[in-house]
């Protein structure tokens, strides 16, 4: 169940409405309590929980609320920046420390000293630059990229992730030592299909918000609506619940919406929609809904292949002499589902004569049917999506739903220029 407004108390309601926070959520007004208390304390935190949980307003309530309140805070985003610079924009780097480094350069901590740095994404850092976090959290010193001299810092960091450290830690992708000195305090925010009457509260927040925002009549829900959206999973949670208001206050501007027109507001195929992730307690993102995305463009160049056997094996009287014979020739480029490499060739097509199949040809040693392994598939997915957005890695990474840090790493592991 909910609180009351008089339960709440009266520090937490101050906080809420000075950082615009919307909810009665137990959960989540125990978040916000803990947060409150730890301020003053000065310990590493770390924030966990769903991608879309409102997670960056806890290191905010947390330097606020602290003696460090006057001097810097700092919000980095780790999974936005390129491996091989983060170091730099971290600790720093002298002239001449790399190529394009023309001068002397702060790194956050150095920026921030005194202050506060919020980790966004702690858990796609490099494990080379989480050795230099970790130093920093047990000394205070680091050493700046092309740099031989200890500098020190006094900084307060606050980190916040999706992934599930325990599960990072255990395979070998994130440091144990780092991991128990950022989690000295562990908050988590708890999902938005966790929080009740929350949707409805966020919604009309949302709603009020876009109707003064696009000068607009306020949309209204009715009753089987309102269930409608406390029964919805909300995969991507608060962000997700934004974005679909927002789209229903422009286009329905005025009226009350009904459970049947929401639906088709909210997605519900596997295309459009984004499936939840299960914390266990600690959030999961790492590469896990990387791998699901390959698996699932494998399934489905599978059954492409599949329903090819079917048309083969019930097509009957078909020589290879019939298939598609004489002009004109229409030059048909490999799909971008293909999944039998050996089949590339030029295939002539006459649309007047009957679509005829031949028994597909293989390579010298190839087997029947072979289907590319999973390396292989995520390798011509990857170059075909550089090809298609002109090298530009950036466009790459957004197509392929994955960070550019992500892409950077592949490229390099399976040497794609």
């Amino acid at each position: 169940m909910d609180f009351n407004l008089t339960d709440i108390p009266s520090e937490i309601q101050d906080v809420k409405m000075r950082f615009g926070i919307v909810g009665n959520a137990p959960a989540f007004i125990a978040a916000i309590s803990r947060a409150i208390q730890v301020a003053p304390i000065d310990l590493s935190v770390l924030i966990t929980g769903e991608s879309g949980t409102g997670k960056e307003f806890f290191p905010k309530i947390i330097h606020q609320y602290s003696h460090r309140k006057h001097a810097k805070y700092i919000a980095v985003n780790c999974g936005a920046i390129p491996e091989g610079t983060i170091d730099s924009e971290l600790f720093g780097h002298e002239k001449g420390a790399f190529t394009g480094a023309v001068a002397t350069r702060k790194g956050y901590f150095e920026e921030a000293d005194g202050g506060t740095i919020f980790l966004d994404e702690v858990g796609e850092l490099p494990l080379t630059t989480q050795a230099r976090l970790l130093r920093v959290l047990e000394s205070g010193e680091f050493i700046k990229v092309g740099s031989s001299t200890v500098q020190k810092s006094n900084v307060r960091i606050v980190a916040a992730t999706n992934v599930d450290m325990t599960r990072a830690v255990a395979e070998g992708r994130f440091r144990e030592d780092l991991y128990y000195r950022l989690s000295t305090v562990s908050i988590n925010i708890p999902p938005l299909r966790e929080r009740g009457r929350d949707i409805l509260l966020l919604a009309r927040k949302f709603a009020a918000d876009f109707s003064e925002k696009y000068t607009m009549p306020q949309m209204t829900l009715d009753d089987n609506a309102r269930e409608e959206l406390m029964r919805y999973r909300w995969p991507g949670n608060v962000r997700q619940l934004k974005n679909i208001v927002e789209q229903i206050a422009l286009f329905d501007a005025g009226r009350t919406v009904s459970a049947g027109e929401l639906d088709n507001y909210l997605p519900r195929n596997g295309t459009n929609y984004t499936p939840a992730v299960n914390t266990g307690g600690g959030g999961s993102h790492s590469y896990e809904h990387e791998r699901e995305l390959l698996f699932n463009m494998i399934f489905k160049m599978q059954r492409e292949i599949d329903s090819l056997r079917d048309t083969l094996d019930n097509t009957q009287g078909t020589t290879a002499k019939d298939l598609f014979r004489t002009t004109p020739a229409v030059e048909i480029e490999p799909s971008e589902t293909e999944a039998i490499p050996a089949q590339r060739s030029l295939v002539r097509y006459t649309p007047a004569s009957p679509i005829r199949f031949t028994e597909p040809t293989y390579q010298s040693g190839e087997a029947p049917h072979s289907t590319p392994t999973l390396e292989e598939t995520e390798r011509e997915t990857i170059r075909r999506a550089l090809e298609r957005n002109g090298g530009r890695r950036k466009a790459t990474a957004k197509e392929l739903n994955i960070s550019e840090r992500t892409l950077y790493r592949k490229l390099k592991d399976f040497g794609i220029e």
